[in-house]
C-alpha cells in the first residue's frame, strides 16, 4: 500500500495532480478540499489511498491525514464509491463532514451531490459510533453547537443574508469558537458578512 507520496509538483488541477518523485510522475486523484490546500511551491507532500479493482489501480490523496481517514470511512459504507466520497470532500469540508455524521446532521450529507436521503441515512447510521469514537467527539456539545449554528443561521436569514455565506461564515466561528454563544456566533458574523 503506498501511504504517502513526496515529490514535486509538475501539474495541478482541481481533481488531480501529477506528483514527480525521483523520475516517476504519480497522477493522483484529489478533492477540491485538497486542491485549496496544496501550496503552490514544488515540493509537496500528499497522504494516499490506493484502490485497487480488477480493471484498474487508482491512487487518492489528501493534505491531511484525518481527511484520509474520513474518505476510507466513506467508502466502507455500501453504496459509497471513492467517487461519491470524493465528491462529499470537495463539496463540504472534512471537519464537516465528520460533525455530521457525528450529529447525525442527514440534510448536511444529503446536501452533496448524487446523495439521496438512504444514502445519507445509511452514511450515518454505518458511520456515527465510529467517528464519536475515533475523534473522541461528545454528543452534547454537537448537539449544542448545531441548535447555536441553526438559530445564529435562522437570525441572519432574518435579516436578509444569503443562507449560503451565512453559513460558511458561521462554520468558520464554529471552528475557532465551538463553545461560543448564539449572541456571540451573531455579532461576530455580523463583522464578516
Amino acid at each position: 500500500m503506498i501511504t504517502h507520496i513526496e515529490g514535486k509538483l509538475v501539474e495541478k488541477n482541481p481533481t488531480d495532480v501529477v506528483i514527480d518523485c525521483n523520475g516517476m510522475g504519480y497522477f493522483v486523484n484529489i478533492s477540491f478540499h485538497t486542491f485549496g490546500q496544496i501550496p503552490d511551491k514544488e515540493h509537496i507532500k500528499l497522504y494516499t489511498y490506493l484502490q485497487v479493482k480488477e480493471d484498474s489501480h487508482t491512487l487518492y490523496g489528501f493534505t491531511s491525514k484525518t481527511e484520509r481517514e474520513i474518505f476510507k470511512l466513506l467508502i466502507s459504507v455500501s453504496g459509497v464509491g471513492a467517487m461519491t466520497a470524493r465528491t462529499m470532500l470537495s463539496s463540504i469540508s472534512p471537519d464537516q463532514v465528520k460533525d455530521a455524521i457525528a450529529s447525525g446532521d442527514v440534510s448536511t450529507i444529503q446536501s452533496v451531490k448524487g446523495i439521496g436521503a438512504k444514502t445519507a441515512q445509511r452514511v450515518i447510521l454505518d458511520l456515527k459510533d465510529k467517528v464519536l469514537k475515533v475523534y473522541g467527539i461528545d454528543e452534547v456539545s454537537i448537539t449544542q453547537n448545531n441548535t447555536n449554528k441553526s438559530e445564529a443561521l435562522s437570525a441572519l436569514e432574518v435579516l436578509g443574508f444569503n443562507k449560503k455565506q451565512s453559513e460558511k461564515v458561521i462554520e468558520k466561528l464554529l471552528n475557532q469558537q465551538p463553545d461560543a454563544t448564539v449572541e456571540t456566533l451573531i455579532k461576530d458574523a455580523l463583522k464578516n458578512l
